[in-house]
Order: C-alpha cells, then structure tokens, then sequence
C-alpha cells in the first residue's frame, strides 16, 4: 500500500488530451506532484507546450512525443543547476497552449473614430469587419498576455486585441490617402494597411495575426443625411428643369380637386408672377443707377379715363385661392378668410 502511494505522486504522462473550445492556454494539473524523470510528454498537432520555472518560461516544446530528460529540458536543466546525472523527480509548471488558428473574430467601432478627409474635411467614420489569429510564440504569450493563471480563453483575450485594432484604425485611415466616397472600392487596400500596422503589435503579444478584413465603413446617422441630401442636390442638376417636372406631375393631380385644370392653370399664373417680380426686384438692386435725363416741356394731354378693372369670377378666385392653398402657397387660415370674403360678395 505505501509502495502505490509514493507511485501515485510521480506523474509519468503529460498531455493536454481534450481542449475545452475557446480555451488559448491550459496548466497541466501538477500541485504536489513531482514529475518523474523520463516521463513522457505529448504535444498534439494545434498545440504546445512550456515548461515554467518558479514564474521563468523554460523550454517550450512543438507537437511530438517527448521523453523528459536532462537533454531534452536543457534551459530548466540550467535553471535548477542539475548537474548530467540528474535522476530524481521534480517539479516544474507546464502549460499547454491552443496554436490553431481563433477564426472569424469580430471587430468593430463602439464610438466614431475622427479622421480627415479630402472631400469633406474632419469627419467621423464607423467601421467593422473579422479577423484570424494564433498564438506564435508560446513565451511570448506567456509573458505578456497569460501570465501563470491555471486558464486563459480567447474572450479574455479579444477585448483587447479589438481595442489595438481600434488604436491603429485611425492611423490606417489616415495615411491611406483613400477619400471617403472611394473607401467602398478600396476596401481590400484599406485591409492590407491595416496588416500592416496590426502584424508587429500582435507579435509583441506572441501572436500571428492571419488575416484581417474590413467589410464596412460606414458615417454616422446625422453625418449620413447630410450627405444624402448633398447627393440628391447633385442628382437633381438643373433646378429649372426639375421645377418644370414637379408642375408637370402636378397637373394630374390638381385636375382631381376643386377648380379642376383651371384652378392648377391660376396657380401657375400666381406662380409665375410671384417668380417674375422677384426676379424684377432682384434686377433692379443689380444695375448702377443712370442719370435722369430732362425732357423738353410738353403740352399737358387730357389724361384717359382708367379703364373699369373687369370684375373676377367669383367661381374662379374660388378655384384660385383652392389651387394656391393645395400649393402651399397660402395657410388654410388665409384661405378659409379669402373663401369667406368671395362667397359674401357672391351671396351679398
């Protein structure tokens, strides 16, 4: 019974047999137990290991089977000082590590990033996409990212590569020399700066960064309709033109209401003489005032007698007034007073 206690606390196979998902580094279960000299070691494909002494990443080892000697642990043979005829157990840390490519990791801008452009200066652009990445170099992530917790996963993990995604984003956008308006056709281009600038920062960080895409850049909602109705005036062109098609389409549809082609035909002539005297007042501030030139005398002329101004169907300054309300022209106020005073003429 003493003889299998004291086996039992040798440990003689060392493996990582079942990954658990997500799960980027593992400490191999050692507590009290000591690991047996000559033990064995299995590293499987997608995966490493290290061995760590009192906090000191020692040897690290790729996919394989192992015996564990003097030999094959040289830096913690050199840590612990054994000499070449080390035979008894000992203890030593090891951690394995998950090497298979983390795929279709998401990124994105929780908040704008403020950059300028070349059309419409300071602007804020929102931006998202994926990315792929692996550990590299197990020290390094060691070091600097995992330290010596039992586990570490990839969400602890992503949260902060996005946020160095985020820190180099404005950079990118801002020497890429891409206008806004030319980012969605230049997308690929904006994906290999970007790898650019990610590929040594995640190599401080023991990682390989695979691949990096971005897939949208977007304005914000305010920045968005700004540029949609600049686009619509673009459209539009010829202002003149697009007035002549907006009657155009309005003919139908005031033929349907009170006044019929009539009342649409006043309206226009409303129209039309509100658009001449604006351009007649707007004329007249234009010219340069010319001297007055002073006629000869002449015989005063018996004035003529003004012609009786014909008086308006009542009919039609109904249609008139219905037409300039449906236009917009006029407030329904206006028109219920003007509809008054027409129907007191004609009632008497």
């Amino acid at each position: 019974m003493l003889g299998n206690f004291i086996k039992k606390q040798f440990i003689d196979v060392i493996e990582w047999p079942n990954p658990a998902e997500g799960l980027l580094m593992w400490r191999f279960p050692v507590a009290d137990q000591e690991i047996q000299n000559g033990a064995s070691l299995t590293v499987r494909e997608a995966q490493a290991a290290l061995f760590v002494d009192e906090g000191k990443a020692a040897d690290v080892f790729q996919p394989g089977r192992y015996t564990l000697t003097t030999q094959t642990l040289p830096i913690l043979t050199n840590l612990k000082n054994w000499d070449k005829l080390f035979q008894s157990p000992f203890k030593s840390d090891v951690y394995f590590f998950n090497t298979r490519q983390q795929l279709a990791r998401r990124w994105g801008t929780s908040q704008p990033v403020t950059v300028r452009d070349a059309d419409f200066g300071v602007i804020q652009l929102r931006s998202f996409g994926m990315y792929a990445y692996r550990i590299s170099d197990p020290a390094a992530f060691f070091r600097e990212v995992s330290g010596v917790g039992a586990s570490y996963s990839g969400e602890q993990l992503e949260q902060q590569l996005r946020n160095l995604a985020m820190t180099q984003l404005a950079a990118a956008f801002g020497t890429s020399g891409i206008p806004f308006l030319d980012m969605a056709a230049n997308q690929v281009l904006l994906s290999q700066k970007m790898n650019e600038l990610l590929l040594p920062e995640f190599a401080k960080l023991g990682l390989a960064l695979e691949n990096f895409t971005v897939e949208s850049v977007s304005l914000p909602e305010n920045v968005q309709k700004a540029l949609d109705s600049k686009m619509s005036m673009g459209i539009i062109g010829d202002m003149g033109k697009f007035t002549q098609y907006q009657t155009a389409t309005a003919i139908p549809l005031a033929a349907q209401n009170e006044g019929g082609i009539a009342g649409i035909g006043a309206g226009l002539g409303v129209g039309a003489g509100i658009g001449q005297a604006m351009a007649g007042a707007m004329s007249g501030m234009m010219q340069q005032p010319q001297p007055v030139q002073t006629a000869p005398a002449q015989p005063a002329q018996p004035a003529a007698a003004p012609a009786a101004p014909a008086a308006e169907d009542p009919q039609a300054k109904l249609a008139k007034l219905k037409t300039l309300l449906d236009g917009g022209l006029i407030s329904a106020e206006d028109y219920e007073k003007a509809k008054a005073e027409v129907l007191k003429q004609l009632i008497g």
